[in-house]
């Protein structure tokens, strides 16, 4: 692990805000081009800046084949883990390269060409990451639609994104049983009124599908007579992939990345971040249909020459809470991304860490964790557990890579658990008040990043550019609006506590339901909580909290409801007039891990409650309902 020189993060971040063009051009050393850029930044048409203007270049040879050329090709490049299918899969570069480029050939045969878009709608297989680097290697820009959707919020995507083919599998697999992907493609398909658009299709064993005559190609006879497709040159500001963010209702947000800003971001964040080295095993425990999947499940470790891992099972049950750690153990991982969701289930089932003590986790390094706040108690009992570093780091779908992290390749900086460490050296954070005015140390505000933003984040929405403008840049001109709030303190660490709608107004007193979540998460018993404001006609909002216990806890719900609410008022003062909390089963996430705090906010105020299409597993609702009730939410009407 390189933790750096004392002084180096400071001077780094410095020099970055110093000279954007200066710093970003080294870092872009860093890049195989076949031409080089005319200009790092083109502001020509703020706000709308680009990257690395006239460059050109290849994504997926800057994955793949430079590093066959230059003596990785028998380092494994990609090794897939299934406990679901109880199968694995490794494949060298050599061996990633010619996947990649038949699968390129196969879509060539089908009609896409360069800036058509390929719509991927996988499960966690080997093939979903082969097929976005094919995409790549073609110039065809691919959005990856998080495997399992429902078929209306497919249909949106593949309407709003206009696809040539749609890639897809018969199926995908959850403990004990597999999901029916086809049925559902099918219906999107006609829902979008395409009904008649190609498919590649991935036979799997588990639950084989009906094909369509005429429209649908097996995915391994395609391969099979494949003619293989070279990398087609790109400029870098050909867009490389379309993500839509979880959860949009009405017209998707379409998130548009860059082929040459963001490889440059991305192999930079995997050295400067993460510290990892070519050769390094690094792992992100997500998904490919989410961005943390885009970044550092495919592009990030490829683009640095790392061995990267794509992970077909759970934290917990596949087949225990030391999932984990055998995955780390049996691959020698190095460095390990996942969500702090993660670490709270495995908490919850195992908390004492008896399960980490079977697996030589001697190779491992560093965990990061992001995705949702990581909690203090969450960060410290995973730090004691596994005697490494514990890294939280916070950015967004919209951004890309890490904004605020512990730079690991630059500099080791002292943890403050709860706090993501500082900005990441590129990006100029600021919190601005309702008027834009800069707020002091330590008080709450709105988290904007001034314009530029570095290379790799969005540069506009798919086909909705008023869009980007409006929802982004239009609340503080100048600097983009990150929806989130929090604080920077005396030290110049990040605080992240809440989107700014879970700001709650008691009485005139602005407080942060993250902070109350921190406290609820601080108990010895509680492995997660979420606090929402609910509507209170004499107050404005008062704080609910719902918390799922720790297996095997000793005390009374009763009891621990009752020091949890003497926590909060001790730390935050009477003025939090936290009086209600409940024990839950389980808290309503989305499929990401991400808790539906407006969701519940929705049921506690009576209000029409809008069921996600992310959600995970909406039989949790009416859990939630029961629990409210005993609360005394919804409040009677007057």
């Amino acid at each position: 692990m390189s933790t750096g020189t004392a002084g180096n993060f400071e001077k780094t971040r410095a020099a970055a805000l110093a000279d954007p063009a200066g710093f970003w051009a080294r870092i872009a050393d860093g890049i195989d081009w076949i031409k080089r850029w005319d200009k790092v930044i083109d502001d020509s048409r703020k706000p709308f800046y680009r990257w690395f203007s006239g460059g050109v270049l290849n994504t997926c040879y800057n994955c793949v084949d430079r590093h066959v050329e230059r003596g990785r090709a028998d380092q494994l490049a990609l090794i897939y883990d299934s406990p679901l299918a109880g199968a694995q899969r490794k494949l060298t570069y050599r061996e990633l390269r010619d996947e990649v480029a038949r699968c390129a050939g196969v879509l060539r045969s089908m009609g896409v060409d360069k800036g058509d878009r390929v719509v991927i709608y996988m499960p966690m297989v080997a093939e979903a990451a082969i097929a976005m680097l094919a995409c790549a290697r073609i110039g065809a820009v691919h959005s990856v639609v998080f495997g399992g959707f429902a078929a209306p919020e497919l249909a949106k995507r593949v309407v709003d994104a206009q696809p040539k083919v749609m890639v897809s599998a018969s199926c995908g697999l959850l403990p004990g049983k597999a999901v029916p992907y086809k049925p559902l493609l099918d219906e999107a398909l006609e829902i979008a009124g395409v009904p008649d658009m190609p498919c590649l299709i991935l036979q799997r064993e588990q639950l084989r599908c009906d094909m369509v005559a005429g429209r649908d190609v097996d995915w391994s006879d395609a391969m099979a007579r494949a003619v293989p497709a070279d990398c087609v040159p790109l400029a870098a500001t050909d867009p490389l992939y379309v993500i839509y963010t979880s959860g949009t209702t009405g017209k998707p947000k379409g998130v548009v990345r860059d082929n040459g800003g963001h490889a440059v971001a991305l192999r930079w964040s995997m050295e400067a971040v993460y510290g990892a080295q070519p050769g390094d095993v690094y792992w992100a425990g997500s998904d490919v249909g989410w961005v943390v999947g885009h970044s550092y499940i495919v592009y990030g470790p490829l683009l640095q020459g790392c061995t990267t891992i794509l992970y077909e099972g759970k934290p917990v049950g596949t087949p225990d809470a030391g999932a984990f750690w055998r995955v780390c153990a049996e691959h020698g991982v190095n460095v390990f991304f996942t969500a702090p969701t993660a670490f709270r289930a495995i908490k919850k089932e195992d908390p004492s860490g008896e399960l980490v003590k079977r697996y030589d986790l001697s190779k491992f390094r560093t965990l990061f964790l992001a995705g949702e706040r990581g909690d203090p108690d969450t960060i410290e009992w995973a730090q004691k557990i596994l005697n490494v570093p514990v890294i939280d780091n916070w950015w967004q779908t919209e951004l890309g890579w890490p904004a605020i992290s512990n730079c690991m390749g630059i500099e080791y900086l002292p943890v403050h658990p709860g706090s993501p460490t500082k900005p990441v050296p590129g990006f100029d954070i600021r919190i601005l008040d309702e008027e834009g005015q800069e707020k002091a140390p330590g008080e709450i505000g709105s988290l904007v990043i001034k314009l530029p933003m570095p290379p790799g984040t969005l540069y506009t929405l798919w086909n909705n550019e008023h869009g980007y403008e409006d929802t982004y840049l239009s609340r503080y001109p100048g600097y983009y609006l990150s929806g989130d709030a929090g604080y920077i303190d005396e030290d110049g660490y990040g605080w992240v506590m809440s989107r700014i709608d879970d700001i709650i107004n008691v009485a005139g007193h602005r407080l942060s339901t993250g902070q109350m979540e921190e406290i609820l998460a601080s108990h010895p018993d509680v492995a997660e909580a979420a606090v929402v404001g609910a509507a209170d006609a004499l107050k404005g909002q008062v704080p609910l909290g719902l918390v799922v216990l720790k297996s095997g806890v000793q005390h009374t719900n009763e009891e621990i409801c009752k020091d949890l609410v003497a926590r909060v008022r001790a730390q935050l003062g009477a003025v939090a007039d936290f009086k209600s909390v409940h024990v839950v089963p389980r808290l309503p996430k989305t499929r990401s891990g991400k808790v539906l705090r407006v969701t519940i906010r929705s049921m506690a105020d009576g209000g029409d409650v809008k069921i996600p299409a992310t959600i995970e597993d909406d039989a949790v609702l009416p859990e939630i309902k029961q629990a409210l009730a005993a609360m005394g939410y919804p409040r009677a009407s007057a």
